[in-house]
């Protein structure tokens, strides 16, 4: 890990005053117990074509199935069916082995994520969380079949939609501001479809259900997970990209009932918290209520998906540990805009934040060599979960579209 590209911060004290600059340590935590990981190249034949990538010791990447269409993040059955939605509103559905793709139900707008409550499905699309009846191996879901939950803040900019059912059986979404400078808050004193930019829960006991806010202030928390041993949520969050190339870093974040992290108002620039001129509305919340990242990637690296390895999969390295996969930037060197040096761009990869005692010490590149030295990208995974199997599965949605099975061999 490169001390550039990564800094570990502390949590913000909750009671400082409106207006003040929350210096925190940007130094790498120690590592103590939680073991490196040794990289190794490995050779992989894709499209017939030969590419090198890096994996961990030990471990082999393979190409399990092409041809998807953008699919976005993947989720297991209870049967060990892979589950994919996608942009294109297929929701595609793989028996093992997980080499033949099968379209489980096509709808009209972006399922971008599933998640399973016994026997129903629920899907997040950009303007509702949806629900079908599923039973384990099931072949197709008829459209008419899949019915709206609960409706969500629609509109445009960050339409991906990521819905999860935590320890407590209830279901959670989250969904990201429109832009950079949205005046979007998850809480009081914004309308409905203005409730954006973090996570909601679902409350069931009313009729109709309505979402409740939980988290606010986060700009697109894409993925989230919740820790397999302290029962702990946490988010990856793709950070603004108005303040160039460099700032501010992306963040991997500890979210709890009520927390509030910030955007668009305030933004950390790895050492210091501070108020961003772009939004003038006053913030819903003082300096002092935001809390911090509790690591950090490089700033446009856009994390997107997200998994935590549970006992016994992978390897005992990695146990509790979370994987990130890491989209990689539009935007180039040295401003930041769209247009300039393709090979300059932060290259697609997958990374684990490593944990110890149930605390996140550091990251640690856990896939690499997705972009080639020109900057073209012939991957860039989007979704990771972990099968039944103990590997690691992972989605591309553009390059190769298809999915990835990175296991351990003997």
């Amino acid at each position: 890990m490169s001390a550039e590209n990564f800094k570990v911060t502390r949590s913000a004290r909750t009671h400082a005053l409106l207006g003040l600059v929350l210096a925190v340590c940007g130094s790498p935590i120690a590592q103590a117990n939680t073991d490196a990981l040794r990289l190794v190249e490995q050779q992989i034949t894709v499209a017939g074509v030969p590419r090198v990538v890096r994996v961990p010791e030990g471990y082999r990447l393979e190409l399990l199935a092409g041809g998807l269409d953008e699919p976005r993040l993947p989720s297991f059955a209870a049967n060990g069916d892979l589950i994919i939605p996608s942009k294109s509103g297929k929701v595609y559905r793989l028996a093992p082995p997980y080499t033949r793709p099968e379209v489980l139900v096509t709808l009209n707008d972006y399922p971008h994520s599933v998640a399973f409550r016994g026997t129903e499905m629920l899907i997040a699309q950009t303007d509702g969380v949806y629900r079908a009846a599923y039973r384990s191996g099931q072949a197709r879901v008829v459209r008419d079949d899949v019915s709206l939950l609960a409706a969500l803040p629609g509109g445009r900019g960050h339409t991906s939609r990521t819905v999860g059912v935590g320890p407590d059986g209830r279901v959670y979404v989250s969904l990201g501001l429109s832009g950079n400078c949205s005046d979007q808050y998850i809480g009081p004193g914004y309308a409905f479809e203005e409730q954006r930019g973090g996570v909601m829960v679902l409350r069931e006991d009313v009729k109709p259900p309505r979402w409740e806010p939980y988290a606010s202030g986060l700009r697109n928390p894409v993925g989230f997970a919740w820790h397999p041993r302290t029962g702990v949520l946490y988010a990856s969050n793709n950070g603004p990209d108005h303040h160039g190339f460099e700032q501010p870093p992306e963040y991997f974040s500890r979210v709890s009932a009520g927390s509030f992290h910030g955007m668009p108002w305030f933004q950390f620039d790895g050492k210091t918290l501070r108020r961003d001129a772009c939004i003038t509305r006053a913030p819903p919340r003082p300096a002092g209520d935001v809390v911090l990242p509790v690591v950090t990637f490089a700033s446009r690296n856009a994390p997107l998906g997200m998994s935590f390895v549970p006992q016994g999969a992978l390897d005992p390295r990695l146990e509790f540990d979370a994987v990130v996969s890491l989209h990689g930037s539009w935007g180039t060197q040295p401003s930041g805009g769209f247009i300039g040096d393709a090979a300059t761009r932060r290259p697609p990869k997958l990374v684990a934040v490593r944990f110890e005692q149930g605390e996140a010490k550091r990251v640690d590149d856990l896939v690499t060599g997705f972009q080639l030295p020109n900057g073209e990208r012939w991957a860039r995974p989007a979704g990771v979960a972990v099968g039944p199997d103990g590997a690691l599965y992972f989605t591309s949605d553009s390059g190769v579209s298809g999915v990835f099975r990175l296991k351990r061999v003997p």
